[in-house]
């Protein structure tokens, strides 16, 4: 039966371009770099595990290297920064991990915040004088759970650490650099733009490391009867990566309750729409990193 909702086979022709997707080895990583390969593109692999990167990027038709990035990590990732020359024209921040245990990085953070918005926090910073279209953060509708709000005063959530609190304080973190990012891109004159994208429940091997045995087995049996597939998972970050969209745009499943179905546009929490909270988040990961925004204001007439 015909259908007009969105899909990969839509894609542009991507010829000449490269991408980087960080966590490509699985999930909607992998599958994001198969459909961008496909439409033509070069896919950096960004990830931890370079053997499984490359086992990962043997299945996939097209252009493909991998190089190693550890999210977790500070030096690694201004080492892979660093290494980087040329143009990029796509930046995917995929990679995550999800109610965890309570854990520390390497460099001392809660490794929910630190991996999922302080490592591509600063990666995004590092890599920006080279990108020239899109940077995608993949955030999740978790955002809106937990305190609602960032824990300014506990970002490490030492005081009351809970795996799922800690989730979504770094989905919402990813909303709000997202948000930030476009304001400063805006003001600097620059034609790249952040948009922001969650896959709406998609059956991937994240939620197998989930701290709960209870919600592990949730998860198992939410994957099993209620999610999809990761290949539609990772529709809304190629449609947020490659159509023509608003800076700041926030793109996930058309389905009930956002949870499957074809991308769209989406809505998002008050408190990820938050412009002072945004600037706020932006201000502290640029002192906990290291790393700033390195592109200079654009003269007004």
């Amino acid at each position: 039966m015909a259908t007009d909702k969105w899909n990969a086979t839509a894609l542009p022709d991507l010829t000449g371009r490269t991408a980087v997707v960080t966590g490509a080895n699985s999930g909607i990583g992998l599958k994001a770099a198969e459909a961008l390969a496909r439409a033509g593109a070069h896919v950096v692999f960004a990830v931890r595990d370079p053997e499984r990167g490359r086992a990962a990027a043997a299945t996939v038709h097209g252009s493909t290297e991998v190089r190693r990035l550890d999210l977790a990590d500070l030096s690694s990732v201004r080492e892979f920064a660093a290494d980087w020359q040329g143009e990029l024209h796509l930046l995917l921040n995929n990679a995550g991990v999800m109610m965890l245990p309570e854990q520390r990085t390497r460099d001392g953070f809660e490794m929910q915040f630190g991996t999922n918005h302080l490592g591509h926090f600063a990666l995004t910073n590092l890599l920006l004088p080279h990108i020239a279209d899109r940077v995608v953060t993949v955030s999740s509708g978790l955002h809106r759970g937990g305190t609602g709000v960032i824990d300014f005063a506990d970002l490490n959530r030492t005081a009351n650490y809970s795996p799922t609190g800690a989730y979504a304080q770094s989905k919402l973190a990813n909303l709000l650099f997202t948000l930030e990012l476009q304001r400063r891109l805006t003001e600097a004159g620059s034609p790249v733009r952040a948009t922001a994208a969650h896959p709406g429940y998609a059956a991937t091997n994240l939620q197998s490391h989930a701290a709960s045995p209870l919600s592990r087995l949730f998860m198992k049996f939410g994957n099993r009867f209620m999610a999809q597939d990761d290949k539609a998972g990772a529709l809304p970050t190629l449609y947020a990566a490659t159509q023509d969209l608003p800076g700041a745009s926030y793109v996930g499943p058309d389905g009930f309750q956002e949870m499957r179905g074809a991308p769209t546009l989406v809505g998002r929490s008050a408190a990820a729409s938050d412009p002072e909270a945004a600037k706020r988040l932006w201000t502290v990961s640029e002192e906990l990193t290291g790393t700033q925004f390195p592109l200079e204001t654009a003269v007004r007439g």
